[in-house]
């Protein structure tokens, strides 16, 4: 990850930069604009199968989420804005979002159901960064899929082994559900995805 530019920016600012048509992707970590790289490989493929994935479980209990192309997710404080690997919106709760229709931008928590992070070489942003901000925003689950084991020990142990961890807001806060292995993964929001981990790292 390089910064792209050497001041600070707003949220806005950083709106109003990113350009359009481009094959590269951005956020915005405390004020500073960050290159994120493009999925590749392993990365893209898990991204991409989970979001089929959750799609077709959408879809058989009928319920009123969808999963977009792209998004920024901004956060409560403003000074960072994210575009998850995949996020899950409540098409009922876009109405309250004053930025949705001309800029795909998320201000509000109860918008998203679910964001499923990737790790790859910046993974304490995943583990501290966005999971901070995500819990401060109020976001029901929140999964990273380490499937390289590249978070340090303290988030997935020793030794370390590919994880996947589960955190569900309750009374505000997350709480951490860990799997491993052909342990079958456990979430509130689609309790009948019915898929161990090593079913997932190896779609």
């Amino acid at each position: 990850m390089l910064p792209i530019l050497q001041e600070e920016v707003t949220f806005d600012e950083f709106i109003n930069w990113y350009p359009e048509n481009t094959e590269n992707r951005y956020e915005l970590h405390d004020g500073v604009i960050i290159e994120i790289p493009k999925p590749r490989g392993k990365h893209s493929k898990l991204a991409g199968l989970m979001f089929g994935t959750i799609f077709m479980e959408i879809k058989r209990l009928q319920l009123s989420y969808f999963i977009p192309k792209e998004c920024i997710v901004k956060s409560v404080d403003g000074k960072s804005g994210y575009e998850p690997d995949v996020i899950v919106l409540d098409e009922n709760a876009l109405e309250n979002e004053p930025r949705w229709e001309s800029e795909s931008i998320i201000t509000q928590g109860n918008s998203v159901k679910l964001i499923i992070e990737v790790v790859s070489t910046n993974w304490r942003d995943d583990y501290l960064r966005k999971l901070e901000d995500y819990e401060d925003l109020g976001i029901s689950e929140y999964w990273i899929f380490d499937y390289l084991a590249l978070g340090g020990r303290n988030f997935i142990g020793n030794p370390k082994q590919p994880t996947i961890s589960v955190y569900e807001l309750v009374e505000g806060e997350y709480q951490l559900s860990q799997f491993r292995g052909n342990v079958t993964l456990k979430s509130s929001m689609f309790p009948e995805l019915d898929l161990t981990v090593e079913q997932i790292f190896n779609l």
